[in-house]
This record gives structure tokens, C-alpha cells and sequence, in this order.
């Protein structure tokens, strides 16, 4: 009996994309040229650590220059390879289409295991690599801006920008030369947030669908919904802290590297984040059943499942024994095509990577133009629009004395509504109404069209229309 092979992660990339134009009426030459990866550097370099020198591999993929700058992040790990960056920089050139940030795919990657490496050690490897590319403009705010990705952050990012602006002394744009930067340092209030911030939007969006809730044989809100989280990193532990203290989502199962904890009563996701810090895992924390064998939680009756780490943790090996009806991708590529088409005909409703994990773009997108405009959002009309708040409350107040005690503002309202929109505040509106109109345009192509049959698929046929517009704009 022939062996079923289990996809590779660019595999799964390239059989969703040929799914997807299958249905679509391109032109050859168009479709070719979407689909291909359009250049990625490889770049070996020494860096002389420890008494002796080490050489380390990195690379840069441009995917589409449809729009430019390419946007994509920087990641850390030992997995790294051309593969990988080629396929996430195309997950990235949809990405941002989907959401309509206005840029081409790029990603980039270094074989590291930042765990192995004092800081003053990354610091050098990290500046080293920045400088490699910067000199061939890999890294530039007009070309190709990085952000943080899988082992990377704000540290990162603030040395990737130094290197470049002590490369180009002259360059007034500097600081938008990468994104996810401290906020003290050029950054923008709730980029760290960012990518979990969006996961939980889009699970907002989705249960404005009714039609779509029905589909995933759920109903309600989000309240109340047992939720199993893969991953509590940045992205999951902001998803799921999210959704626990603002939707009341009860997290019921925690999957880490050393195991998982599971409690069908919910876990109090601040707590095990403190714990993971304090002990570098999940095992032995006191308010839940520890699981060695993490990969056993993923299959637990649940109605929300977050995978929010790694690539192909689900596949055709433990698909069918997935139980969650709603799976939403948190991380990139966690589902694997195999494992895709099995739950699919299962009737498992899963809303995409690229569209689940685009907060962290979206944000950086808004980074991004306040590095260009040289302002921070909210200066300029923060006062005046507490100015005008200002006017109805006095007139309120005269109201209320007037009417006595046949009427009376609400406690707090004069100092909520006083208070004027914030950098915070406008980048989470911004994310929020980002989140919003993509799902609907995604919601609307899966349920316009009956060939169309899952959010994937959709979601793939409006990003690739949007990119196929952007190259017929410019005369291909």
C-alpha cells in the first residue's frame, strides 16, 4: 500500500495557491508570475564570539515587488532554511493584500538558536547580519522593512534600525527602515499586542456571521467558549489573555514545549505566563493536569483551537482526531495541506494564517507611516477633540441640573467620554476596522461562490486578485 506524503510547509503553500487560481481566470504570464518567488539572498558571515569565529547562515526572500516596500519578519531559529523564508514571504505578498497594507512579501530568517547566545553575543550577530543586508538594500524604508518574527523582538528590531541609520547618517527616514521597535525608540503603542490583539478580532468578526457560526455548528458569542491554545508566546498568550478578560472565553488547555495543562473549569492565563517565565515551562504548575505529552491536548473537545507556535502541528497524522470545530490560525502554516483537506470534509471551520495573524503586519503598517510622517498619532487632534467632547458635557450638565432627580449622567461617562483617542487607542481602532473589512470581504467571496468551499480558499482568491490588479495597474 502506497504511503501518503505529508506536505512540507511550502508544499502546502503552493497546493492552497494552485487550489485557488484554479478557480480564477488569470492570464498564464500573470498567474507564473505571482506564484514565483522573485530573488532571495543567501548570506554567510563570521562573527568572532567566544574566543573564536563563528560563521552563521541567513537569508532574505522577496517575494512580490507588486508594491513596494516588501514588508516582511526576521525569524530565529534553527529550522530556518530557503524553503521556509520563500514560502512565509509568499504568505506575506497575500497577507498584505488581504488586509490592504500597501506592500509586497518579504521574510527573512537566520539559523540560530538565540537560547545558545548571551545578549551582548546576539547583539553582534544580529547587527552583523542587519549590516549584510543593508549594504545591498535587503533592509531599507523605501525597499524591504523587516519586523519581528519567531525569536526576534523589540531588542532586535532597535539594532537592526541603529545599524542602518549609522549606515545612512543622511537618510531623515531611517527609523522606518524596520518595524516592531520599542516603542521609546521609534516603535508605536500596541505593536508588541499586535498579532494576538488581531486573532481576537477576527474571532469577533467571525461571530458577527451568523451563517458562518452555524457553519462551524457553534452559536452564540464568544463568551463562555472553551478554547485550547497551542503556544503561549507573544501571540498566544495575548490571544488568550484577550479573550479571557475581554470576551469571556474560558481557556481550558495550554500546550507548551514541555507538555500541556489542561482544566475544563479554565486556567488564568496570567498565571501560567508567570509560571512559564519563572520556570521555562508548564510542568509543575499546581492548578491543572500536566499532560507530558502536549500534542494529546490538541485533540480535547473544545470550541475554539489556537495554534499559535509552530508549523504543521496539525497534519495528516492527527487530523482526524482534532475535535475543535473552529480552528484559528494564530501561527503560520499550522495546518498542513493533507491535514486541511481532512478537516474540511470533516466540517472543521478553519479561518486562515493569512488573514488570523495579519495584526502584526497591520500594525507595523501603521509604524510604518508614523515613522515617515515624523508624528505620532493623536498629536495633532487628541485636545481638540476633548475640546468638543467638552461642549455636550457642559450641556448635559446643565441638563442635569435642570431635570434634578428625574435624570442624571451615568458615573464615569463625563471622564470616558472627555477623554480624546490616544496612539493606543487609534491603533487598535485602526486593527479593529482592518480585521473587519478583510473578514468581510473573505466571508462574502466563500459564501458569493459555490466553488468556492472553505475561508482558505477565499481568502487566497481575493488576495491574489488584489495582487493580479496591483501587476495589470502597472502594464504586465
Amino acid at each position: 500500500m502506497a504511503v501518503i506524503k505529508e506536505p512540507s510547509f511550502r508544499e502546502s503553500v503552493d497546493i492552497m495557491f494552485n487550489q485557488a487560481v484554479a478557480l480564477m481566470d488569470l492570464p498564464p504570464g500573470i498567474e507564473e508570475k505571482i506564484r514565483v518567488c522573485n530573488s532571495t539572498y543567501t548570506v554567510r558571515f563570521g562573527v568572532r564570539l567566544r574566543g573564536q569565529m563563528h560563521t552563521f547562515t541567513g537569508y532574505r526572500s522577496v517575494h512580490s515587488e507588486h508594491m513596494e516596500p516588501v514588508k516582511g519578519g526576521i525569524r530565529y531559529a534553527l529550522a530556518v532554511d530557503q524553503d521556509e523564508v520563500e514560502a512565509l514571504a509568499a504568505l506575506m505578498t497575500f497577507k498584505c493584500a488581504l488586509v490592504e497594507a500597501p506592500f509586497g512579501g518579504s521574510k527573512g530568517g537566520l539559523c540560530i538558536d538565540p537560547r545558545q547566545w548571551e545578549e551582548h553575543e546576539l547583539e553582534q550577530i544580529t547587527r552583523r547580519f542587519a549590516f549584510e543586508l543593508v549594504k545591498r538594500d535587503l533592509i531599507n524604508p523605501s525597499q524591504n522593512v523587516p519586523a519581528p518574527d519567531m525569536g526576534t523582538g523589540e531588542r532586535e528590531m532597535a539594532w537592526i534600525a541603529d545599524t542602518y541609520r549609522r549606515m545612512n547618517t543622511t537618510d531623515i527616514n531611517g527609523n522606518a527602515c524596520v518595524t516592531g521597535k520599542p516603542a521609546h525608540a521609534g516603535g508605536i503603542q500596541g505593536r508588541v499586542e499586535a498579532t494576538g490583539r488581531g486573532v481576537q478580532y477576527a474571532l469577533r468578526e467571525f461571530f458577527r456571521h451568523p451563517e458562518d457560526v452555524k457553519a462551524a455548528n457553534l452559536s452564540g458569542t464568544l463568551d463562555g467558549k472553551r478554547v485550547i491554545v497551542q503556544g503561549l508566546g507573544n501571540v498566544g498568550y495575548h490571544a488568550a489573555k484577550f479573550l479571557q478578560e475581554e470576551d469571556g472565553s474560558r481557556i481550558i488547555g495550554i500546550i507548551e514545549r514541555d507538555g500541556a495543562l489542561y482544566n475544563p473549569d479554565g486556567l488564568n492565563v496570567e498565571k501560567v505566563r508567570e509560571w512559564i517565565v519563572k520556570h521555562g515551562g508548564v510542568s509543575g504548575y499546581p492548578d491543572a493536569t500536566h499532560h507530558a505529552e502536549g500534542g494529546a491536548v490538541l485533540e480535547e473537545e473544545c470550541d475554539i483551537l489556537i495554534p499559535a507556535a509552530l508549523e504543521g502541528v496539525i497534519n495528516m497524522g492527527n487530523a482526524e482526531r482534532i475535535k475543535a470545530p473552529l480552528i484559528i490560525e494564530a501561527a503560520n502554516g499550522p495546518v498542513t495541506a493533507g491535514a486541511d483537506d481532512i478537516l474540511r470534509k470533516k466540517g472543521t471551520v478553519i479561518i486562515p494564517d493569512m488573514y488570523a495573524n495579519a495584526g502584526g503586519v497591520t500594525v507595523s503598517y501603521f509604524e510604518w507611516v508614523k515613522n515617515l510622517s515624523h508624528i505620532r498619532f493623536g498629536r495633532m487632534q487628541r485636545r481638540q477633540e476633548e475640546a468638543r467632547h467638552e461642549l455636550i458635557v457642559k450641556e448635559l450638565e446643565r441638563l442635569d441640573d435642570f431635570l434634578g432627580d428625574k435624570w442624571s449622567m451615568t458615573p464615569d461617562f463625563k471622564a470616558q467620554y472627555l477623554r480624546g483617542a490616544g496612539e493606543l487607542e487609534l491603533v487598535r481602532s485602526g486593527l479593529d476596522d482592518t480585521m473587519r473589512t478583510a473578514y468581510q470581504a473573505i466571508s462574502s467571496m466563500w459564501h458569493s461562490r459555490d466553488d468556492v468551499r472553505d475561508l482558505r480558499t477565499a481568502a487566497y482568491l481575493v488576495a491574489i486578485g488584489r495582487v493580479a490588479g496591483s501587476y495589470t495597474a502597472k502594464g504586465l
